[in-house]
C-alpha cells in the first residue's frame, strides 16, 4: 500500500538562544491513506517539532532524513506548496490575529489553495454559506466569523476555529498539534467529530495528544509513543489505555 506520508531517520535541531539543540534524532514513521495515527509521549520528546517541520517551520533544521507526501519530497516544499499539496496543520496555540476579519481570513486561505490546486475561487456569498454549515457542524457562535482571528476567543472557540479552518481547506493530510488540550468533555467530541467528517480513504491524519478521551472519540488506527526524538513504541489503540493505566516509565526504561 502506498503511503500518504513516509518518514525515514528524520533528525532536525533549532538554534535556541545561540545554542543549537538537537530534538527529532531519527524519527521513522509511515501513515497510509485512510488512516489516522496518533503520536503519545512526554513532554519533552519532539512531538511538536515534528509538526512544525512536516508544516516547514523556518526555525527548524534538518539535519538528516527523508519525509515524502504523495510520493514528493516534502522537506524541499515551501510552507504554502505544502497547504496546496493537502496538508493542514492545526495548532496547539493558535495565534490571534487582531484587526483580521476571521470570515475574511478564511476566505482568503480556502481560495489560495483552491487556485493553486487548479479550482474556481468562490465568491463571498458561496464561501459564507459553506462556512455558516461548517460553523453550525462545530457549535460555533454565529458571530465568530465576524470577529477577528481568535482575538478574545476562549481556548475552546480557538480550537473550533482551527478545526474549521481545516475543515474548509479540505487537507488530504491534517496534523492536529494537541488541539485537545484545554477543551472540556463536550468540545473533545465536537473536535473530534470535526476529524471524523473528514475521513475517507483520501485522507489521513496524525494527532498529537496525552488524551485517551480525545481516542475514545477519534478511535485511531494507530498508536507510536515518541521519545527522545523518536518513535520507540507503536501498536494499536490497547496501547493508548496501557499509557493511560501506567503512563510512560516503563516504556522509557526499556528504550534507556
Amino acid at each position: 500500500m502506498s503511503q500518504f506520508l513516509e518518514i525515514s531517520g528524520l533528525c532536525a535541531r533549532i538554534d535556541a538562544d545561540g545554542q543549537e539543540k538537537q530534538i527529532l534524532r531519527g524519527v521513522d514513521l509511515s501513515i497510509p491513506p485512510g488512516e489516522v495515527h496518533v503520536i503519545m509521549g512526554p513532554n519533552g520528546s519532539g512531538k511538536s517539532t515534528l509538526s512544525y517541520v512536516l508544516a516547514g517551520r523556518e526555525d527548524y533544521e534538518v539535519t538528516a532524513g527523508t519525509a515524502t507526501f504523495h510520493g514528493q519530497d516534502l522537506l524541499a516544499m515551501e510552507p504554502e506548496e505544502r497547504a496546496a499539496a493537502g496538508l493542514f496543520l492545526a495548532f496547539q496555540s493558535p495565534i490571534e490575529l487582531p484587526g483580521v476579519n476571521n470570515a475574511n481570513f478564511l476566505r482568503t486561505a480556502v481560495n489560495a489553495v483552491r487556485r493553486a490546486r487548479g479550482q474556481d475561487e468562490l465568491d463571498a456569498v458561496a464561501f459564507l454559506k459553506m462556512a455558516r454549515e461548517a460553523a453550525k457542524a462545530l457549535s460555533m457562535a454565529p458571530d465568530m466569523l465576524k470577529r477577528n482571528v481568535n482575538v478574545g476567543f476562549s481556548g475552546g472557540e480557538k480550537k473550533r476555529n482551527e478545526v474549521l479552518q481545516m475543515t474548509l481547506l479540505q487537507p488530504t493530510f491534517a496534523i492536529l498539534d494537541e488541539t485537545d488540550s484545554g477543551l472540556d468533555v463536550d468540545a473533545l467530541r465536537i473536535v473530534a467529530e470535526g476529524v471524523n467528517r473528514l475521513r475517507a480513504p483520501t485522507f489521513s491524519a496524525l494527532v498529537i495528544t496525552h488524551h485517551q478521551k480525545l481516542l475514545d472519540y477519534l478511535v485511531p488506527d494507530r498508536i507510536h509513543v515518541m521519545a527522545r526524538g523518536r518513535i520507540i513504541l507503536s501498536g494499536g489503540p490497547e496501547l493508548a489505555r496501557q499509557i493511560d493505566q501506567e503512563g510512560y516509565t516503563k516504556f522509557l526504561a526499556e528504550v534507556a
